[in-house]
């Protein structure tokens, strides 16, 4: 009897561990964390990489003068392990939803307070802790979105935002 018990159990086990470790399929915009240390503090981004697919980005998939989530899926999520100055503003250390509204010849960088969200559909501007406008410039192709850190001092550094042949930038700073 104890041995039917024990193989019972055996069977109920593994059919149980088989059928929770089904992956979901690989995201089209696939998920990507990045980080740095600027001085002592940590700034991490962590999005999804839409690819261009051939398509119309700027002006078409993102609409121009329209809040977008700076990505895919989820909103994008920018940490500071500490506070930063931000282009000459201080921001307080915590995790902000990074959204952005896109132009032409202007971009407005946004950091707002609500940052668990998906895409920008509950995006809120009263929720803003930050907004500053920054300069697109023309870049070499990148297919897929892509934030980097560019090196300025060891107290400083560059967030890049690249997709397509556009990029833009902001300043990080730290005590």
């Amino acid at each position: 009897m104890k041995n039917i018990l024990f193989v019972s159990l055996l069977i109920l086990l593994i059919t149980a561990s088989t059928s929770f470790s089904q992956n979901d399929p690989p995201r089209l915009s696939p998920k990507a964390y990045v980080s740095q240390v600027v001085g002592y503090t940590e700034v991490s981004i962590n999005y999804s990489r839409p690819g261009v697919k051939e398509r119309e980005i700027w002006g078409g998939l993102v609409p121009y003068n329209k809040v977008w989530r700076t990505g895919a899926n989820e909103a994008t999520v920018i940490e500071f392990g500490d506070n930063v100055v931000v282009e000459g503003n201080e921001v307080p250390k915590g995790k902000y939803g990074l959204f952005t509204i896109p132009g032409e010849k202007e971009w407005t960088i946004i950091f707002n307070k609500v940052w668990d969200q998906w895409g920008a559909f509950n995006y809120k501007e009263d929720e803003d802790l930050l907004r500053f406008k920054v300069k697109p410039r023309k870049s070499d192709f990148t297919d897929r979105l892509l934030f980097t850190f560019k090196y300025i001092s060891p107290y400083s550094s560059d967030v890049v935002i690249e997709w397509n042949e556009v990029e833009v930038s902001f300043r990080v700073e730290t005590n």
